[in-house]
């Protein structure tokens, strides 16, 4: 019976079979991600950027840098630290008023006023840059070191009409206001900012680590 169906089928026109019979496979891919997997990948570049980079102390944006220096004394830490905070506020990158703003030397303490440009993009005919400001705060014990980053200010496109924006860390760069609500993602506008500050951070923050680890 099976061999007579067959026949039959043989006989008929190609476009009859084809509109009663035959038909593309509806076959969907199956997906062999995880879970994780689906989610929106974070660009590797941006992850050290993202949620808990910018700490936050009593609502304010700060850091703070631990470095353990064995067998030296308060003293002669200090020394190290003020000869280093000098150097720095004379670099090249440094603004008027940048300078060792105050110090105690019986508690081995030093404020350092910084002041300087924190550039965004400098090219042919383009650059981007801001006014940066932010205090260093050191102390010194035996065999320790402690530098407090805080009070961190903008003052960006100072050449606009109305004299362009000033604005607080806490404003710009904390998660609040720099990231979207999943913490995946900068927003563009203050991206920029948000980078460039942690990674000026960053650079000062293993200078003074490595100056240290020397004495």
């Amino acid at each position: 019976m099976k061999k007579y169906i067959i026949l039959a089928l043989a006989c008929l026109p190609l476009n009859m079979v084809a509109q009663n019979v035959w038909e593309r496979p509806d076959i969907k891919q199956e997906s062999h991600e995880t879970p994780a997997e689906k989610q929106k990948t974070i660009p590797q570049e941006d992850e050290k950027y993202l949620e808990g980079a910018v700490p936050e102390v009593d609502g304010r944006v700060e850091w703070t840098l631990n470095v353990d220096v064995p067998g030296k004394k308060a003293q002669e830490l200090y020394d190290a630290m003020l000869k280093y905070m000098d150097a720095l506020t004379h670099t090249e990158n440094q603004l008027e008023g940048s300078i060792v703003a105050l110090v105690n030397k019986s508690d081995h303490m030093i404020v350092t006023s910084v002041k300087e440009w924190l550039v965004f993009k400098d090219q042919f005919f383009s650059l981007d840059r801001s006014r940066f400001s932010f205090n260093l705060v050191t102390t010194c014990s035996d065999g320790h070191v402690s530098v407090v980053m805080n009070r961190l200010v903008y003052r960006y496109e100072e050449n606009r009409e109305h004299g362009g924006q000033v604005m607080k860390a806490e404003e710009l760069i904390n998660d609040r206001n720099s990231l979207n609500k999943k913490k995946t993602k900068m927003y563009k506008g203050t991206a920029k900012f948000r980078r460039k500050t942690i990674d000026r951070k960053d650079f000062l923050f293993n200078d003074i680590t490595q100056m240290l680890k020397k004495l």
